[in-house]
């Protein structure tokens, strides 16, 4: 029911290259065909989520060379993901690990977590969506002040910003996230599929467009199995056994 997604590169904090992303998003989408998988956790192994990109990777490239990989083409394929997915993070989270916990639709931190965009200490700036998914998550004023001093910010921090969902001891930061993925998973997979969809869209349209949206998305649900499923069990008085059809 549960689609597991680990960061391993535990040597170098998790630090993302192309190749490690390219891996990501195939198994991000390969969950997403998956009728048995409902909900997809991502955690990471070792000491950090992500301390950031692999500058080695990078250091010696040059804006053509960029243009030619088209390098964040994966990135925004991860943002179309239409299933849940769910980051537990610990350690750091900063810079391309930042960028790719922001993907998550839900964010379960450790008390130990930190997050933070450290690219202008290199002189450079986020690249996968940092300065957009940022400011729309805490606003102009603040996301200026942490993409412009790079520092780290406690995990705490981000709760009260409204970038993480919830703070938790280390020790149970799987246990929580888990429990909280199970029970999105046992929702109906098409409702949770289009509410998603219909909640990013809110992020970009006016208000009058986001209800239009969300009306058809509605209106496309009382074509769904699981709608009629849902209301017979509601009226018999019994659980409901969804299928995602």
């Amino acid at each position: 029911m549960l689609g597991f997604v680990r960061l391993n590169r535990p040597k170098v904090l998790n630090a993302i290259n192309r190749e490690m992303v390219s891996e990501i998003l195939a198994a991000f989408e390969y969950m997403d065909r998956e009728e048995n998988v409902r909900a997809i956790v991502l955690s990471g192994n070792g000491r950090a989520f992500a301390a950031g990109a692999d500058i080695d990777e990078m250091a010696d490239e040059g804006s053509i060379d960029f243009e030619r990989l088209n390098q964040f083409a994966d990135w925004d394929r991860l943002a179309v993901v239409k299933k849940p997915i769910i980051g537990a993070v610990h350690g750091f989270a900063l810079g391309g690990g930042f960028e790719l916990a922001l993907v998550c639709d839900i964010l379960f931190a450790a008390e130990d977590a930190k997050f933070g965009f450290p690219e202008v200490n290199l002189g450079v700036m986020p690249g996968a969506g940092g300065t957009q998914r940022l400011t729309k998550l805490i606003g102009k004023t603040k996301a200026m002040e942490w993409l412009w001093t790079g520092e780290m910010h406690p995990a705490q921090e981000a709760c009260d910003l409204g970038i993480i969902n919830r703070v938790v001891a280390p020790e149970v930061l799987m246990e929580e996230t888990k429990k909280f993925a199970l029970q999105v998973a046992q929702k109906p997979p098409l409702s949770v599929r289009l509410i998603k969809d219909s909640v990013l869209k809110a992020i970009d349209y006016s208000l009058y467009e986001g209800m239009q949206y969300e009306r058809k998305n509605f209106y496309l649900l009382f074509s769904s199995e699981d709608q009629k499923e849902g209301m017979r069990a509601f009226v018999e008085k019994r659980r409901p056994d969804f299928k995602g059809r």
